[in-house]
């Protein structure tokens, strides 16, 4: 056995009056730089008589991302600039993302509540004159409601219907059609569905106008949401549940029935609800085959009807001030329409989602 000692590794020995601990900026850097960025930007466009405070910001935010990478680097190292650059970057872009959003609601809000009260949403405009104030929404959103429903009747169904077919019986050269007419159909403007619908409904089989126009041509949009939704929600669910269920002799048309779809309830009920409020604002379709109307008219199935964006753009094309204020509030209404079906997914979900605990 050797009688060498073994030798112990060198120990760090930090340096007279000095320390190991690697050089950081204060906490309250990001929040000094970000104001200074700021006055920098509202100077530059004072100095260039820059008068769109979008180009203030912008100047604030190239100032920011340089300044945090040059401060870093002299003090903390390339290393640690680097990765201060990609968060800085990661902040201005969700900046740049979120403000444009933020003023939107804000300015909706500001100019929609200048109307909205309970006569706005009970009277509709028959016999009002589009110069003087007076009127609501009532028969738009009876119209909305409506149309937004006889799509989801007819979409719904037809897209879970497809998307199980595509998960769970889905093979060959049927599927692979199948997937790609509902690839096609995600990416088609919603004007396509509009003129499709009123060139064979209205045109051709010679019906009028009609809220059921309109909702056919919102089932056409709504239903590839559906299917794709579904279909991913299909797919997570295990397929040890599945084969389960089959070793014990249950057929696979019960298994889907009263194992998967009940796994997967959650999940289908928000993509449902959030395809709702995609095509709860098309405009486009609605223009073309519901044909607007000043009164109420509860039948969709007959005459020509409303819409809460069709209500928008007819205001809004009006040229009045009385119109525009009318128009802000009805998209008040539609926002706040949208934001409550999103509201209610996430509820869903969050109800039916998988218990975790014990």
């Amino acid at each position: 056995m050797s009688n060498a000692v073994m030798e112990k590794p060198p120990v760090a020995v930090p340096p007279p009056g000095g320390t190991l601990k690697q050089p950081r900026l204060p906490r309250w850097a990001p929040v000094g730089l970000a104001l200074l960025s700021a006055g920098a930007g509202a100077g530059a466009g004072l100095a260039f008589g820059l008068a769109s405070r979008i180009q203030w910001g912008l100047i604030a935010a190239i100032v920011y991302v340089v300044a945090t990478y040059a401060l870093t680097t002299a003090v903390e190292g390339r290393r640690q600039a680097k990765d201060r650059l990609a968060t800085s970057l990661i902040w201005v872009s969700f900046l740049v993302a979120v403000l444009p959003l933020a003023s939107l609601i804000w300015e909706t809000i500001a100019r929609g509540t200048k109307v909205l009260d309970g006569y706005f949403l009970t009277h509709s405009m028959s016999g009002v004159i589009t110069l003087q104030p007076g009127g609501g929404i009532y028969h738009a959103i009876i119209g909305t409601v409506e149309q937004v429903g006889i799509a989801t009747l007819i979409a719904a169904p037809i897209g879970l219907l497809t998307a199980i077919y595509l998960v769970e019986y889905g093979r060959g050269r049927l599927a692979t059609a199948v997937t790609f007419f509902v690839d096609v159909m995600t990416g088609i403007p919603s004007i396509v569905a509009g003129l499709f619908v009123l060139s064979f409904w209205i045109i051709i089989l010679d019906f009028g106008y009609s809220g059921f126009a309109g909702a056919m041509a919102l089932a056409i949009l709504m239903m590839p949401i559906v299917v794709r939704s579904t279909e991913e929600m299909l797919k997570l669910v295990p397929n040890e549940l599945r084969e389960a269920s089959l070793a014990l002799g249950v057929p696979k048309w019960r298994t889907i029935l009263k194992v998967v779809l009940p796994t997967a309830i959650g999940g289908i009920t928000t993509g449902v609800m959030l395809a709702v409020a995609r095509i709860a604002g098309e405009t486009a379709p609605i223009l073309l085959l519901v044909f607007g109307a000043q009164s109420i008219n509860n039948n969709p199935f007959e005459g020509a009807q409303s819409s809460l964006p069709y209500y928008v753009y007819e205001q809004w094309a009006n040229g009045n001030e009385a119109s525009y204020d009318r128009a802000w509030a009805a998209a008040l209404v539609l926002i706040a329409f949208v934001m409550i079906l999103n509201l209610v997914a996430r509820g869903i979900a969050r109800w039916k989602a998988p218990k975790t605990g014990r």
